[in-house]
């Protein structure tokens, strides 16, 4: 076979890339981007969240948020508005058990804001450091450097978490805590992090992509 004759594979485009990887306690997950047909799965574990879980997402413990909302979460693009979801590989009927988001402050702008939620029976597992992961490569591969948190001040979890990627305190007002997040060193800290083998296994492979893409 001659190098004319030689079929060359296209190279995935890191938002067609599903992770295949397991949480701290060893359940199976798949991480991948969310696209607008997804809205029916954002609702349903919009639903699934607690009232607590759902008012430190959003402010508001309501069950059932305005269609609205959901179709601004559902609206991703993969450059102005960058979402990843997570699936549980191991649970019957593979239900949704996390999204992670990341929304320009303006078109084509270096700046955006993150959020993150995880159904309350998988936190605590690393899930939301694995999704900010494939989030945060994706985000570096678009040019969006860095990203803005709001997050109710009494959510520790919240803050343990973009802490532990290096975000810095941007100020708190009316019981909202801000901070920002450097996108380029808190890859960096997440590599770093020798003891969440799932979040290499997230880095390790869309890294991969994102460098064959280059």
């Amino acid at each position: 076979m001659t190098g004319t004759d030689r079929q060359v594979r296209p190279v995935p485009r890191i938002e067609d890339v599903a992770v295949h990887c397991a949480l701290n306690d060893g359940t199976a997950v798949c991480l991948r981007t969310i696209t607008p047909d997804d809205a029916p799965l954002i609702r349903e574990g919009i639903a699934k969240l607690s009232a607590e879980s759902r008012y430190l997402r959003f402010f508001s413990p309501a069950p059932v948020l305005p269609d609205a909302v959901v179709e601004q979460l559902a609206d991703v693009d993969g450059h102005d508005h960058i979402a990843w979801g997570a699936i549980c590989s191991d649970c019957p009927g593979r239900p949704p058990i996390g999204a992670v988001h990341a929304v320009r402050h303006c078109h084509d702008g270096p700046v955006g804001e993150f959020s993150v939620a995880v159904l309350d029976a998988f936190q605590g597992q690393g899930l939301a450091r694995m999704m900010t992961a494939a989030l945060l490569v994706h985000c570096h591969a678009e040019g969006l450097d860095v990203l803005d948190v709001h997050m109710l001040s009494e959510n520790a979890a919240a803050k343990r978490l973009v802490k532990s990627m290096g975000a810095a305190w941007a100020g708190e007002s009316a019981g909202v805590a801000e901070y920002r997040l450097d996108v380029a060193a808190a890859i960096e800290a997440l590599r770093a992090d020798a003891d969440a083998p799932g979040v290499q296994d997230v880095l390790r492979t869309l890294e991969r992509a994102n460098g064959a893409a280059d």
